[in-house]
Parts: structure tokens; sequence; C-alpha cells
């Protein structure tokens, strides 16, 4: 009689113990889906998420970029004199030439709006090809750690590809004739030490710093708003991050 009970008593506490294992992975399972599923996220799934964040960050702000005054009437992103040709800009207005210097000044913004046209797929590109080391440690970074983690690993290869379409745009804008307008009537004035910047260096490293800016604005968006989050892999990663 002992035996018999001690046998039921084992299937009872067997069974018993299948059934509670069944809830507890059912109770994981919801977890995991109240949670997006991040649970089971890889470091490659991470990854991608944030290229897709990036992308993103990218075509909204080029597309804003791009258009009439994105950066012309934009004071964080306008572009200005280079910094060693600002003696140029205030000696021009105090000899009353300042509509040499504002022309210059809007054309090179005006370049800088026609070359966002194309730094879509230049950034695109280079962020398909990018590959994300410490996927998850960059997602729980700061707000802005992906699009740091971007200049750090792909600034060279985008300037090099932004460069030439920044320099078409110049020519195309006239922005090389006025910014030549403004350095040639700077060096005829007496006694002062001839400048001539390297303009398509200046404007494509601002280009390039707006854009920038633009994305990690839209990447700390995406990391507050749950909304903004277009896929459903970026509604999963970044709800780790939550």
């Amino acid at each position: 009689m002992k035996n018999i009970f001690s046998l039921s008593l084992m299937a009872v506490l067997i069974l018993f113990s299948f059934s509670s294992c069944d809830s507890l992975q059912s109770a994981i399972d919801e977890a995991s889906k109240l949670n997006g599923g991040t649970a089971a996220l890889t470091q490659a799934q991470i990854g991608e998420g944030l290229k897709q964040a990036l992308k993103q960050g990218v075509s909204k702000g080029a597309s804003q970029l791009a258009a009439r005054d994105g950066f012309f009437k934009n004071p964080s992103v306008k572009i200005l004199f280079p910094d060693e040709a600002k003696q140029v800009e205030s000696r021009l207005r105090a000899l009353g030439a300042g509509n040499l210097v504002d022309d210059a000044i809007e054309k090179l913004n005006r370049s800088a709006e026609d070359a966002s046209k194309s730094a879509k797929d230049i950034f695109v590109k280079a962020i398909t090809q990018m590959t994300i080391q410490d996927a998850t440690n960059i997602l729980m970074g700061n707000k802005d750690a992906c699009t740091s983690y971007l200049k750090k690993t792909t600034s060279t290869q985008l300037y090099q590809s932004f460069q030439p379409v920044i320099k078409n745009s110049l020519n195309k804008t006239g922005a090389l004739t006025a910014w030549n307008n403004v350095i040639t009537r700077y060096n005829k004035i007496p006694l002062v030490q001839k400048v001539n910047p390297d303009l398509d260096d200046h404007v494509t490293n601002k280009a390039m710093d707006g854009l920038f800016q633009m994305v990690e604005k839209e990447e700390a968006n995406i990391r507050s708003n749950p909304v903004s989050r277009a896929t459903d892999l970026m509604k999963k990663v970044f709800a780790k991050q939550d």
C-alpha cells in the first residue's frame, strides 16, 4: 500500500512539475512579447535595427536640408565663412562691400542644399556597408551613440564620396564665382595678408556636420518616442533601451 501511495505521489509531483514548467515558459513568452520580443534579439539583429534608425535619420535629414533654405535659414547648420576668412567678412562689411559677403554666404548654403539631394544615397550606402561592433552597448549608450559611431567609422569614406558632389554644386549655384569675387576684392585692400581658403573642403565638412546633426536629432527622437520607430525591428530593438 505504501509503494502504491508513493508512486501516486511521485506521479502527481511530476505532473505538477511539468505543468509548472509550461506555466513558467508561458509567462516568459508573454513577458518577452510585452517587451517587444527583445529577449531573443541577436547582436546582428540589434545592429540591423541601429542601421535602420540611421537610415531613417539620413532620409529625413537629407530631405529637410535639401529643401530651399534647409541650410540658409537654419541657424544651427547655416554655413558661414571659414574661420581663416572671418577677417575678410568683417573688413569688407566695414568698407561697404557687405553685399558681396551676403551673396557668397547665400550661395554657399544653396550649394549645400543642392548637394544634399545626393547625400541620402551616399550616406545610406556607407551605413549599409558598415559593420557595427558591440551593438548592445551602442543601443544602451547615450542618445547620440549610434550617430557618433557612424561619424567615427565612416567620415573619411563619406568625405571622399561627398566632396565631388559639393564641388559640382559650388559651380552649379554660382557660389564659386561669388566666393572669388569676395577674395579678389579683399586681396586688393592695401597691406592685408592675402587669403584663399579651400572652399570645397570647408563646405563639404560643414554640409556633413549639418547632416550628422540632423541624424543625431532623429536618433534621439527614435530613442525617446516609440511612435517614431518606423519598422518592426526598430520597435523591438529600441524597446530594449526604453
